[in-house]
């Protein structure tokens, strides 16, 4: 998909850049792979926030997606490509040989009336899903399994994917976007090629409110605030906060690692904080 710009006819408008979805299903999903979303506005059931910035925002139905493609060896067309509101990626849905009618993850280079296939090992085209292990070194798979029948965990946003690039002790390596290299067991699922809709980041929303339709709220800067408010306040004049970033409670909030499970610390190869080689 293309970015579209619009002409400059109001404010808003000026600069907006979206993703052109002219390309796209018109309809609404498929009633039985749907439920309704409650929202919460970021809080829990005793009604505290908890999470911050969650409000308001369109209506959303729930679509369930098959991240675990597990019925192998029924060859399945696509029927249509849809916009999903739940997730930066599209979906693909998909008809079974058999009839039965599921939504995947839409990788790009995947068009209506394609065939896919899963399986223990299939041909590596987009949209195929099949065991790490047999996957030629090298492939780009994404929506990868970290446990065998959990369903894909890794690489499921939009332009996201990850390298296989070798293999060692019966496991494969992998490569991921942030530059980690790590282990995964060889009879995790993993699907080929990569997730569409790479110009999500590109897009420009225009204005505050088409955030607000996505259902962000504003965020106030600590530095505006007062000492009581936020660590980062107070002080004569415009300062820039005076401490490494904080949240509100006092707790790192930009590049402090927060990794605790040391059991699975084993499987990485090659750290996402390792210093890159100039």
């Amino acid at each position: 998909m293309a970015l579209k710009n619009y002409k400059p006819t109001s404010p808003a408008r000026r600069g907006l850049i979206l993703i052109d979805k002219s390309g796209l299903h018109k309809g609404g999903p498929v009633k039985s792979l749907t439920e309704g979303k409650r929202k919460t506005g970021g809080r829990n059931n005793k009604g505290h926030v908890t999470s911050r910035g969650i409000a308001g925002g369109h209506k959303q139905k729930y679509r369930f997606i098959d991240f675990k493609r597990r019925k192998w060896d029924v060859p399945a067309t696509v029927e249509r490509i849809e916009y999903d509101p739940n997730r930066t990626a599209f979906i693909a849905l998909l008809k079974y040989e058999d009839g039965e009618l599921a939504y995947i993850l839409c990788p790009q280079r995947l068009a209506v009336g394609d065939t896919v296939l899963a399986g223990e090992k299939v041909d590596t085209k987009p949209g195929n899903a099949m065991l790490l292990g047999q996957m030629p070194v090298g492939t780009i798979c994404h929506n990868v399994e970290m446990k065998p029948g959990k369903g894909g965990q890794i690489a499921r946003s939009a332009g996201t994917y990850v390298q296989l690039v070798g293999r060692d002790r019966g496991m494969v390596i992998v490569r991921l976007n942030s530059g980690e290299q790590r282990y995964l067991r060889s009879d995790c699922m993993g699907t080929v090629g990569a997730v569409s809709n790479p110009d999500n980041q590109n897009q420009n929303f225009g204005k505050a409110g088409r955030t607000r339709w996505k259902g962000r709220r504003p965020l106030t800067r600590g530095v505006a605030k007062n000492p009581v408010d936020h660590p980062h306040g107070g002080g004569e004049g415009r300062t820039s906060g005076g401490r490494h970033p904080v949240t509100p409670w006092g707790k790192p909030t930009k590049g402090a690692r927060t990794r605790k499970n040391k059991q699975t610390d084993k499987m990485i190869i090659r750290s996402r904080h390792a210093k890159k080689k100039r």
